[in-house]
């Protein structure tokens, strides 16, 4: 019997993991494609995603180094029986951005350095296609550019095409955007900048070039004015690209299950949990209706890495590993320093889901804050994703509870700066409500804190405020997979409260909750109308079949929550 493949979990070396024969997603059916676009391309995607291991596959399948090996490195992939006339045709310059880093008044000296001991290694590595003096004379170059144009001239005397890989372009050009300004950036990326001038280089160096990166701002700055990729982060063909199918995730739960690595759990079981937290992700509109969502293919990985490791979920869904990523991305988006107008545009998201606009491709630092700008950065950094088509607008939703929980932590910071909390007392009331169905002191915990929220009421007004709010605090019950607007026997509820189980069975209560917002100068019979309303709403959405799966043996309770304005009005349970 062959060996059980590992998980390549935290692996981004393509020849590693063909060597150490760990499990590989397929995406070489992906490699004509490009050829047949265009020479000089460029993709966004969000961290995570699998940028890095399907650019080092990349590599290994063009690096006429690599042309030999090709059967021992391919074999078994879709690529083996398709192989195209470029494979294995081009001397490879790759450069990974993210290891640059520095203030502005070193950067340039940083960069130049980093780029000159790769193109030393470059001629060290294709020295052979070249005199014999080659990587001595690059050497002897004093700048990374003196040797490009070197490398340049050589490789048309001898007929050789290059190919540049950049991964994480932007890196540390979002950095000196987000920490030392736009002028300071600007002047990286405008006029005789030294990173534009870098890249002025490049195309006619080049037989094909791919740049991958987490934003369109950098290329938008660096190329204006000139021509140097093609953008391909929306194209339906590339769509599904990087990340992970369901029937990608299927198949590896299979392959594990065959092999006696996941014994305790159903491949349906595996995937209903994974689903709300990693899937949900579509890049392009042209493919919304064709393809299947995508899911975070390394959050899957550590997903299925520890429950093989454990024999059970892990206690965090998310893994702490990105924790960095967050942070980071918090810098990006600058969200502890946003305005008034973009901060209502998070708050908008968080508290409805989704938002409608347009899809911007390219835009430039200077037009940051326009809302549509700032909307499609959300959706580049994967805070949003494609949901639906209205017209000649998009909804942009989010796409899972991996997202939504950051949207939440944000929100909370903000709440939790307000009016602070005990964080103590509220997990002893999140206990008591799972545990033993007292559910009044959660509800009236979250709501005294609501009411303590003065200084955000000219934020966003009415329910879609309260619905926020309670999705914050609500978030922060580990006891539940708190599911906000679910749809229930032809309705949607407020909140779903659903027993986690797979971390705690010992849950024994669940909760359908119905917010109901009442303006300041409401009358008693408008509440009373209200009330009655919910009342009925509540029972309609449990006598759903969909709700005993979902409730298991826990006892359900329906629950109605009235505010008028910031006050709690009424609180109550309603017998089914």
């Amino acid at each position: 019997m062959a060996p059980v493949k590992l998980l390549p979990y935290g692996i981004s070396d393509f020849k590693q993991l063909r060597r150490e024969d760990k499990y590989f997603v397929d995406k070489t059916m992906y490699l004509p494609v490009m050829e047949d676009t265009d020479n000089f391309l460029f993709l966004i995607r969000p961290r995570r995603f699998g940028k890095s291991i399907f650019l080092s596959m990349l590599r290994a399948y063009y690096d006429i180094n690599e042309r030999d090996k090709f059967q021992e490195l391919f074999e078994g992939l879709w690529i083996a029986d398709h192989p195209t006339k470029e494979r294995g045709k081009f001397q490879i310059l790759y450069l990974d951005f993210s290891v640059i880093g520095g203030t502005s008044d070193v950067l340039e000296s940083n960069f130049d350095s980093y780029c000159s001991m790769m193109l030393d290694a470059f001629a060290e590595q294709y020295a052979q296609y070249y005199a014999a003096d080659f990587p001595e004379k690059v050497k002897g170059y004093k700048t990374a550019r003196m040797k490009l144009n070197y490398i340049n001239i050589q490789a048309k005397i001898f007929g050789h095409p290059l190919y540049l890989i950049i991964d994480e372009y932007d890196n540390f050009t979002n950095t000196v955007l987000n920490e030392e300004g736009e002028a300071i950036y600007h002047g990286l990326t405008h006029a005789s900048g030294f990173y534009r001038e870098t890249f002025k280089q490049y195309k006619p160096t080049f037989s094909r070039i791919l740049m991958m990166g987490v934003s369109p701002v950098t290329m938008d700055d660096l190329t204006s004015g000139f021509n140097i990729a093609s953008n391909i982060s929306t194209r339906a063909e590339f769509n599904m690209m990087l990340g992970f199918s369901e029937q990608d995730v299927r198949e590896m739960i299979r392959y594990y299950k065959e092999a006696g690595r996941l014994p305790k759990h159903t491949e349906e079981e595996l995937l209903a949990e994974m689903k709300p937290w990693y899937d949900g992700y579509c890049f392009s509109k042209s493919a919304l209706k064709r393809d299947p969502k995508m899911f975070n293919c390394d959050m899957v990985l550590y997903y299925l890495n520890r429950v093989m490791q454990t024999g059970a979920s892990p206690e965090e869904m998310i893994d702490p590993n990105t924790r960095t990523d967050y942070a980071k991305m918090r810098k990006l988006i600058q969200l502890d320093t946003l305005d008034n107008y973009r901060r209502g545009i998070i708050h908008q998201v968080a508290e409805k889901g989704f938002i409608v606009s347009r899809l911007q491709e390219s835009f430039d630092a200077s037009r940051l804050a326009d809302r549509e700008n700032f909307i499609s950065l959300l959706f580049y950094y994967g805070m949003l994703t494609i949901g639906d088509i209205e017209g000649a607008d998009l909804r942009l939703v989010i796409p899972n509870n991996n997202v939504r929980r950051q949207y939440y932590d944000w929100l909370l910071r903000e709440y939790q700066s307000i009016a602070k909390v005990d964080v103590t007392q509220l997990n002893e009331v999140f206990k008591n409500a799972a545990l033993r169905g007292e559910w009044r002191p959660m509800l009236e915990t979250i709501a005294d804190a609501y009411r303590e929220t003065t200084s955000v009421r000219q934020l966003i007004e009415g329910e879609r405020n309260l619905q926020g709010f309670m999705n914050a605090y609500l978030t922060l019950n580990p006891y539940y997979l708190v599911a906000p607007e679910v749809e229930l026997n032809h309705g949607y509820c407020d909140f779903f409260l659903m027993p986690d189980h797979s971390h705690y069975p010992m849950v024994a209560h669940s909760y359908i909750l119905e917010l109901k917002y009442l303006k300041a100068d409401a009358t008693k019979e408008e509440a009373a109308r209200q009330w009655t309303e919910a009342e009925e709403q509540i029972r309609q959405y449990a006598e759903g079949p969909r709700v005993k799966q979902l409730v298991g043996a826990t006892q359900l309770h329906l629950l109605i929550l009235q505010i008028r304005g910031y006050e709690l009005e009424r609180l109550g349970i309603v017998e089914s």
